[in-house]
């Protein structure tokens, strides 16, 4: 960086005029450089500005490995970016410009993905490509992608622009496992990391696990990684989902104990789909040996897709085992309209000492993502109650139907995953389901 040197008496003078003519750089510190003297660095766009007294004896010299100031080391990566942006703007700063400024955004490796709301137009036309460069350094980057609404293609598509950059493949690891995948093709919700977490601590040793919407393997992998499952079967029908999930495994050792099935699941033969469901067209349709093969085999089934999952119920109660039935985890966003002062319903038995429960201390994590404010605590909701009731009186339904005798299903568990949106809950519904024996 660019420095003025000069002899230890003068660098307290010049350091104030350099300050009072904002020209001295405050990100790095004074060093001392050879003959004695001391070098105060200065911001280089503004070298034609300076001027100085005769009585001030200096020169100009380069700092080739400058330190950075204390001030410097403690800024947030946030205050680093409004910083180095409005120094290149100078006078044209303004307010308005540094609430485009993100305060928020996702990490993947050396990729930062940035919320859609992120930098107008206005900052874009004043400073063109050195934006995304100025953005990534200050944030210590190397690539830059910005995300925008998910497309309304059925599977909820990224729709993400890279900035700054030529590859979207990214690495992530949480909770020791790695996925890997393209934020421009696939979606990554860090805001899932406490069911990720309760799916790997599940007992399931022994256990054939069905996937039916694996995406890259958000959960298909805890199950296998850690908590033990013996075989998995992963249903998914986005082409780009299915590469990175096959990456995945491989990444983790696990790709012998899975089995991916590319295709629509929601893709039944006539006899299996109920009269209260109708057949929707997707993109693919499942291999004949799905239908054929993937059916009576599962000790537990996963069924992560959310605004709701009831599209997969029917095909969740045909690939469970039906001598033994097994457990279904079904997701949904449930809608808890807002009380003046609600009474706190009582715990579930279920809370209270089910190997499937949540914490030791009996209270449900929920961390907040998106606009919801709400508080989650350890109580459940009368209207998560009502709608836990209403999908185990469904699906028993459905196991009826389908098997031609009587099922039972018993709510374990009902987990607080997230708020969704104002008064939407992420929900998962730990529902146990068994044949009634005769």
């Amino acid at each position: 960086v660019p420095a003025l040197a000069t002899e230890l008496q003068f660098a307290q003078r010049l350091r104030e005029h350099l300050e009072e003519r904002q020209l001295l750089d405050g990100r790095y510190r004074l060093q001392e450089v050879p003959g004695g003297r001391v070098a105060l660095p200065v911001l280089e766009e503004k070298l034609d500005q300076l001027w100085l007294p005769q009585e001030m004896p200096c020169r100009l010299v380069r700092i080739q490995d400058p330190v950075p100031s204390r001030a410097a080391r403690r800024r947030t990566p946030a205050q680093k970016l409004r910083d180095e942006l409005q120094r290149l703007l100078g006078e044209s700063w303004s307010e308005e410009l540094e609430r485009d400024v993100p305060h928020t955004w996702q990490r993947h490796g050396d990729l930062v993905l940035l919320s859609e709301d992120s930098f107008g137009a206005v900052l874009w036309e004043k400073l063109g490509p050195a934006l995304w460069e100025t953005v990534a350094s200050a944030l210590g980057a190397q690539r830059l992608a910005r995300r925008g609404r998910v497309l309304p293609d059925g599977m909820r598509s990224p729709n993400v622009t890279l900035l700054l950059g030529q590859d979207g493949w990214v690495e992530h690891v949480d909770n020791g496992i790695r996925y890997t995948f393209d934020v421009t093709k696939c979606m990554f919700s860090p805001g899932n990391i406490t069911e990720k977490l309760r799916v790997a601590s599940l007992p399931c040793s022994g256990e054939v696990l069905v996937d039916l919407y694996a995406g890259i393997g958000y959960f298909t992998l805890p199950y296998l990684v850690h908590a033990a499952a013996a075989f998995a079967h992963a249903c998914e029908w986005n082409s780009h989902a299915v590469e990175a999930l096959r990456r995945n495994l491989a990444l983790n050792g696990v790709q012998d104990r899975c089995r991916v099935h590319h295709g629509d699941n929601r893709q039944v033969s006539s006899a299996d789909q109920p009269r209260s469901l109708q057949p929707h067209t997707a993109c693919y349709s499942l291999p004949l040996f799905f239908q054929l093969e993937l059916r009576d085999v599962a000790d537990r089934v996963n069924l992560g897709l959310i605004p709701s999952s009831e599209e997969g119920w029917p095909v969740a109660c045909r690939v469970l085992k039906k001598g033994t039935g097994g457990v279904l985890h079904i997701h949904h966003n449930v809608e808890t309209p807002p009380a003046p002062a609600p009474r706190q319903a009582p715990l579930l038995q279920a809370e209270q000492g089910s190997p499937e429960g949540a914490g030791s201390d009996g209270e449900v994590q929920c961390p907040m993502e998106g606009s919801g404010k709400e508080t989650l605590g350890a109580r459940i909701r009368p209207e998560w109650q009502k709608w836990a009731e209403a999908t185990a009186a469904r699906i028993q339904g459905l196991l009826a139907e389908l098997h031609k005798q009587p099922w039972r299903t018993s709510i374990l568990h009902i987990e607080a995953v997230k708020s969704y949106a104002p008064h939407v809950h992420h929900l998962v519904l730990d529902l146990e389901c068994r044949p009634t024996l005769p």
